[in-house]
């Protein structure tokens, strides 16, 4: 990795020149670099949270001064508990996952001795643009080099100081590995994002890490493919059936646990029978723990009657805005689902709800009908769907991805948390024994067998072998 000052068109022509050395390491050459990577920014924890100190003192002080919201705040801190442990944790996880590159996933044969395959590969150069989260550098870096693609990084200017020492330590312990120098660059300067934008014919992905501004200002401004959220505007369906103990674990976690992450619930949905039941001892967990509960009329009554008097005088009015709002803080929205005439019927405008509302990100169901679940999952269009259990568990590394580039909403090439293979792309291979195209069809009277061929049976030249490695493989 290298910190650098180049112009734009000398940094993405030299992504790309990487970018094809690293694609054909080896698995043991990039695992290497992972393993140098993690011990360096083990070693040098205590630089990096010093470094880290001086962004978060001068973030504060722009807090204070209305210039830098606290949400950003929020995700500068890399000495919060276990932070810094789960990024190195991540840089490890990823290693020992499978290589994701050269995977035969489909084979074909089109005729005697003539094999389709599609192979994965790398994407090639990401581009990726973030504001604070400094571990997203580490993060990034384990799985470009995992995934054999080059990265160029640009990081907000609230959080320099940590992305200098994080950078010089990675770009010092790679020069021990095989893995090309130019593969990693962190840019300094802000105002070579917009050339870099215009870099398609070296930069092939874009992903944007920040709030919307930040991505919808990227996706106007680039004809490179975009890769991400512009919000997370979540929702939690209750109802009824609900287990009090489960509804109040869970969407304590989603709203409390990190109110800032893009991940937390911001829309309390609630069927009208569960309004004197279950929700009560929802909102009293919730306004212990700080929460702003946003009713609308029909939830606001139900809590000002079921509530002890100090815990209903908190209670606000919603607005019909706030439904579309992501607050990225204690705050929650709470919305009254009527349950007549029937159960379907109440999910039906739950989900119809949330496809009008949400930002298509993560939205959940708490009930204990498996049918009406289902019907949920089957109906929400979101990148993550779940079913009694938190929001926040869309993470790459809750799902096994050991860290992730980001959540993306998008509905092409990879969706909700993108780990390794959502940094992966595919070509297509044959391999012939002369064969050409006007050999088939009316002009040549050759027909195609398009036989499809199980990938674990290995590479097959013609059929003769393939009878032949089946036979051997059922002795």
């Amino acid at each position: 990795m290298s910190l650098t000052n180049a112009t734009p068109q000398e940094v993405a022509r030299a992504a790309r020149m990487g970018s094809r050395k690293l694609a054909i390491l080896s698995t043991d050459a990039r695992n290497a670099a992972l393993t140098a990577m993690h011990a360096g920014l083990s070693s040098a924890k205590d630089a990096i949270l010093a470094a880290n100190k001086l962004d978060l003192e001068a973030a504060n002080k722009a807090a204070e001064n209305g210039k830098l919201s606290q949400s950003l705040v929020k995700r500068l801190d890399l000495g919060k508990p276990s932070k810094y442990e789960d990024m190195l944790q991540g840089i490890l996880d990823v290693r020992e996952l499978e290589d994701p590159i050269g995977k035969i996933n489909l084979r074909t044969i089109l005729d005697d001795g003539l094999i389709l395959e599609r192979k994965t590969c790398p994407i090639g150069v990401l581009l990726i643009i973030f504001e604070a989260r400094p571990e997203v550098i580490a993060n990034i870096a384990s799985l470009a080099i995992k995934s054999g693609n080059a990265a160029i990084l640009k990081g907000g200017k609230e959080s320099t100081e940590s992305f200098k020492a994080i950078s010089s330590v990675i770009s010092s312990a790679l020069e021990s590995t095989d893995v090309p120098s130019d593969c990693l660059q962190l840019v300094q300067t802000h105002d070579v994002i917009s050339d870099l934008l215009k870099l398609d014919q070296y930069i092939d992905l874009v992903i944007p890490r920040g709030g919307n501004k930040l991505v919808r200002t990227v996706k106007d401004s680039t004809a490179i493919p975009v890769l991400g959220h512009a919000d997370g505007i979540c929702s939690i369906y209750l109802r009824a059936d609900c287990p009090i103990p489960i509804a109040v674990r869970v969407i304590v976690d989603a709203k409390t646990s990190y109110p800032a992450g893009c991940n937390a619930v911001e829309t309390l949905l609630v069927d009208e029978n569960a309004l004197q039941t279950v929700l009560p001892a929802v909102a009293e967990a919730l306004l212990v723990r700080g929460v702003s509960l946003r009713c609308d009329a029909a939830s606001k009554a139900a809590l000002s009657s079921a509530l002890e008097k100090h815990s209903a005088v908190l209670l606000q009015d919603a607005t019909e805005a706030d439904f579309s709002t992501e607050f990225l803080n204690l705050i929650i929205a709470i919305k009254t689902i009527p349950t007549q005439p029937t159960p379907e019927t109440a999910a039906d405008i739950a989900i119809s709800h949330i496809n009008d509302h949400s930002s298509h990100h993560t939205d959940a169901i708490l009930t204990l009908d498996r049918a009406l679940a289902t019907r949920f999952q089957d109906g929400v269009d979101s990148s993550s769907v779940y079913w009694n259990t938190s929001t926040r568990m869309a993470d790459g590394q809750r799902y096994g991805f050991g860290t992730e580039v980001g959540i993306s909403t998008n509905k092409i090439h990879s969706r909700g948390p993108v780990g390794l293979e959502g940094l992966t792309i595919y070509r297509w291979l044959i391999h012939g024994e002369g064969q050409v195209s006007t050999d088939y069809g009316a002009g040549g009277g050759k027909k195609f067998r398009h036989e499809s061929v199980p990938v674990e049976e290995g590479m097959v030249r013609n059929a003769e072998e393939l009878e032949l490695l089946r036979k051997f493989r059922n002795r």
